[in-house]
């Protein structure tokens, strides 16, 4: 490797510092830099070809994700590079600016280089956010409860737990005393290389549950959400699509499909506005904004166009952003995730009005903070319909080891301080921020149940059905996507929380829908949503396989 080579891939993190942080990468990105239109018109003479991307992503592994992470998730104040900022800017845009250089922006020109380095940086770094779909290795042939892991890793001592150790039915339960001293373990650097799945490798389940493929090929299917007459909506957030299936064939697949809405910003957050019966809206929560559709019962396109309810904080970083209603319809929460790892809001104000629950009236007006202190809440809110509490699903933050800081789900309470950053898990100080905000060590609520770190919690769902036995109804069922800072890997799974019929959890959750990950460590799917069908069974999405899967009881 030559020196310009390696001094280019050097300045590599600077550059994408400054493309994402600089003020013309909103929404559209219609003026990248002010990048004239031959710039936009230029191919990339390597896309598509698997020698450079290769190439490429050998030179990130050794230069750059020491900054920027090995899945380019980012850390502190470096940047994500997976949160949508280049996905409207072109490659030639790019190659443009790594030639010409933004020295306001701490980015030299790199002209003296040869195009056909300046190329192949620009064709790596375009892939980053999305899946690596490759073909699964001929040892992973068989089911992964038939096969011993090839992980060598020693078993995790309990309660924690690994992918290797996931079992439906297999009750767990993390308390505060369970927790590790901050970097008993290194920060892990893990992130899944997405397999296409074996034929015969299917998803693993309790005795008496069926698992079916409901629908596939999909494009990163997200969140789930049943309407109230039982269609089932779906945002597919690389498409900026809101997707509507109806009903279950006798073979367990939909009767019909239909795109509901298209051209939005990373849709995630998916509700139906008033609560009840008869709702008139569909309120999408975008990246940077909540939107809302007019809609009634069976539609299956929205009746006009988009109508803007309120902005929010974004885009980079976190970016899903949840939308529950109070049961009686007069307020309007959503999850915003942080924009960092541990930035101290006092000295970031990029982290203001994140890692919070907002409150907002349903016509976006009266904004205010509902609950503060909660790292990623954006990825899941649940109302219980008994009680009429919000909950949420947490990703907490990395970097403090294995079982560092566990997620959570947990029913929020109104004016709660969560910890973050400066806290977690009731008393625990985080050691980056040591010494901040000791006044704030005795309000710090400990969530309901904690959950194995880094499992990246997201969609939360009761089960209101009638088809799964009696001692499962009222309980929560949540998608655990996986993520990258533990090894061996965890989540990857569908839990079950228990509420016992009385409307509050004990600490314990249950491996329900497990077989994600292969015995090599490779994943083939990861949860993201789940719901309850009208029939009954669970639906769950799965943006690993861009499939949803259907959980159904047989009592068998």
């Amino acid at each position: 490797m030559n020196t310009g080579t390696r001094a280019v891939l050097a300045c590599l993190a600077v550059f994408t510092l400054a493309v994402l942080t600089h003020p013309s990468l909103h929404a559209q990105n219609k003026d990248f830099h002010d990048a004239p239109a031959s710039a936009k018109r230029l191919k990339d003479p390597y896309a598509g070809q698997k020698k450079a991307l290769a190439t490429g992503h050998e030179l990130y592994h050794h230069y750059c994700a020491r900054c920027h992470g090995e899945n380019a998730q980012g850390s502190g104040n470096i940047p994500a590079l997976v949160d949508g900022a280049l996905e409207t800017v072109t490659p030639g845009e790019v190659f443009w600016f790594v030639t010409k250089g933004s020295p306001e922006n701490g980015m030299p020109s790199w002209a003296k280089l040869p195009k056909s380095v300046r190329w192949q940086i620009v064709t790596y770094v375009k892939t980053l956010g999305q899946p690596v779909a490759r073909e699964a290795p001929a040892h992973a042939a068989a089911p992964p409860s038939a096969m011993t892991s090839t992980i060598k890793d020693p078993p995790p001592k309990p309660p924690f737990t690994d992918f290797r150790y996931e079992q439906p039915g297999k009750v767990r339960k993390i308390t505060v005393k369970d927790l590790p001293a901050a970097y008993a373990t290194p920060s892990a650097d893990n992130g899944p290389d997405v397999v296409a799945r074996p034929a015969n490798v299917w998803p693993q389940a309790p005795a008496g549950f069926k698992v079916e493929l409901y629908a596939t090929g999909l494009e990163n299917p997200r969140l789930i959400r049943t309407a109230p007459n039982g269609d089932i909506f779906v945002a597919e957030s690389d498409a900026g699509d809101i997707r509507v299936f109806r009903g279950i064939t006798k073979n367990g697949k939909p009767e019909e499909m239909s795109i509901f809405a298209s051209g939005l910003r990373r849709p995630y957050g998916i509700n139906f506005y008033p609560p009840g019966p008869n709702p008139q809206w569909v309120y999408i929560g975008q990246t940077e904004s909540v939107v809302r559709f007019p809609y009634h019962n069976g539609d299956m396109k929205a009746a006009g166009k988009a109508q803007h309810i309120a902005d929010l904080p974004g885009p980079s970083g976190h970016w899903t952003r949840d939308i529950q209603f109070s049961p009686d319809g007069k307020k309007m929460f959503v999850g915003v995730g942080s924009r960092s790892n541990v930035d101290d809001p006092d000295t970031h104000p990029a982290e203001k009005h994140r890692a919070n629950i907002l409150q907002f009236n349903p016509d976006g007006s009266g904004l205010r903070v509902y609950a503060s202190g909660i790292r990623n809440p954006g990825g899941g809110l649940a109302i219980d319909p008994k009680t009429g509490e919000l909950w949420c699903s947490v990703n907490e933050r990395d970097a403090l080891g294995n079982n560092l800081v566990p997620d959570y789900i947990t029913h929020v309470q109104e004016g709660g301080f969560y910890g973050w950053p400066w806290w977690y898990m009731g008393s625990n100080q985080d050691p980056r921020l040591k010494g901040k905000h000791p006044e704030l060590k005795n309000k710090v609520i400990t969530p309901d149940v904690l959950i194995q770190a880094h499992s990246a919690s997201l969609e939360p769902t009761f089960y209101t059905g009638k088809q799964f036995p009696a001692q499962y109804r009222g309980d929560i069922f949540a998608a655990e996507h996986g993520s990258w800072n533990r090894v061996p890997r965890a989540g990857y799974e569908v839990i079950r929380i228990p509420l016992h019929q009385s409307g509050r959890a004990s600490g314990e959750y249950e491996d329900f829908i497990t077989g994600f990950v292969l015995p090599n460590g490779d994943a083939w799917g990861r949860p993201v949503g789940v719901t309850v069908a009208a029939d009954g069974s669970l639906l769950v999405t799965d943006d690993g396989s861009n499939s949803i899967w259907r959980v159904s009881y047989t009592g068998k």
